[in-house]
């Protein structure tokens, strides 16, 4: 049996990377706001307040951080989420407050910039979770209100995969692992002083 040593790489990085933002992870998961559409008794009015959180995360992330990957990543179109959220509460009828920024750095690079992709991709994973959640509300039952937590609906996972693959990759070609975690870091960091502080 042959191994294939350049994914063997390709999982050791994306284990480290899951590793050592694992603390970061948890607390955000944490927060009550975080917490709170998780809850078996989940009111519409944190769910409202939550997709507003998500909605300044994935607008700083499609103004600042899609445009590095315009040219590098050929479904990143398809992985706009703004759109999904402000049709969710729409939905709800809810206004959006009003945009703050979530990354507070001057200098991304595509590696750092990646980390937090990284971070805002496995979102979208985890949203597929959170949706088995909300979906039992009466009012989130059908399939409004929850766009965004569908992601990409049933190709999530391979949707998912696909930008680990090029994740590896990029960090093979450019040995750029500890930057990727650093991005990787500092968005979770990021979003949690984010929804912390509102």
């Amino acid at each position: 049996m042959s191994t294939n040593p350049t994914s063997s790489v390709a999982s050791s990085f994306l284990n480290d990377l899951k590793t050592r933002t694992a603390d970061s992870h948890k607390k955000l998961e944490e927060l009550p706001v975080s917490m709170s559409i998780m809850s078996p008794d989940m009111k519409i009015d944190e769910y409202a307040k939550y997709l507003n959180l998500m909605h300044d995360v994935h607008q700083d992330t499609e103004e600042t951080i899609f445009p590095l990957f315009a040219n590098k990543i050929d479904d990143l179109e398809q992985r706009r989420k703004k759109q999904l959220i402000e049709a969710d509460l729409s939905f709800l009828n809810y206004e959006l407050t009003p945009f703050e920024t979530v990354f507070k750095t001057k200098e991304i690079s595509v590696p750092f910039a990646l980390g937090i992709l990284y971070v805002v991709e496995g979102s979208t994973l985890g949203g597929r979770f959170i949706l088995k959640n909300v979906s039992k509300v009466p009012q989130l039952s059908g399939d409004k209100g929850v766009s965004y937590f569908n992601g990409y609906g049933e190709k999530t996972g391979s949707f998912w995969k696909t930008f680990l693959s090029f994740l590896s990759e990029y960090e093979q070609e450019n040995n750029c692992g500890d930057a990727i975690i650093e991005g990787a870091v500092f968005a979770f960091d990021s979003i949690y002083n984010h929804f912390e502080s509102r």
